[in-house]
Parts: C-alpha cells; structure tokens; sequence
C-alpha cells in the first residue's frame, strides 16, 4: 500500500500545478474556444488535490480502498486535465482521453465513499 504521506504530498503539488495553470490560463493567450475547457480542467485539478490529500488524511482507516481512490483521483486527474492541456501547448488531441479520466474521478469518489463505511 502507498503510504499517506504520498497522498498528501502528491495532492500538494497538483494543487500548486492547478494554480499555476490558474494564472497561466489568466494571463497566456488561450484560443477564446479553448477557455470554458481550460476552466474546466484548472477546476478539476483542483478539486481532485484536495481529495488526494483526504486520502493522505484517511489513509490509515480506510484501508486498501482509500489507495484505490487516491489511484484513480491521480489517474483520471492526470487524462482529463491533459485531455485540455496538451492541445493547448501544441500537442496532438487526446481524444476520448477526457472522458474516460471523468469517469475514473467519479470512480475515485465512490472508492473514497466505500473507504468511509467500511471504516464504520
């Protein structure tokens, strides 16, 4: 199992990258098309550094399904937010790539729900 302090330290840093990426989205020229995405994607980022560190946080009551959330919240991070992020520095498109990194965010919520019962 992954220790804790991984979560919470991996969750630090996304959450820097997600304001970095804040203020590169605020002041770079983005293609006016490409905005609604790029908020989208800082927001996701964001918001999934924070459930990392809840998994560093629950680490130890929650068992293996806390490290399976904390797997699929960086996972799913890592393919929705560069879904939008490699196109935007010139990359090819990713495809369904953002797709399927929503559905393993959501994936993730459920594994972190299941981590809080079974901790019950």
């Amino acid at each position: 199992m992954l220790p804790s302090r991984l979560w919470l330290g991996l969750g630090a840093l996304m959450g820097a990258l997600a304001v970095a990426a804040a203020a590169y989205s605020a002041h770079a020229p983005i293609d006016p098309a490409r905005v609604r995405a790029v908020s989208s994607a800082v927001q996701m980022q964001g918001w999934h550094a924070l459930a990392l560190v809840a998994c560093g946080l629950l680490g130890g009551y929650g068992g293996w399904t806390v490290n399976a959330a904390g797997s699929l919240f960086l996972l799913g991070t890592l393919l929705f937010a560069g879904a939008v992020w490699v196109p935007q520095f010139g990359g090819p498109s990713l495809g369904m790539t953002a797709p399927v990194g929503g559905t393993m965010l959501m994936l993730g919520w459920l594994a972190l729900a299941a981590s809080a019962f079974r901790a019950a």
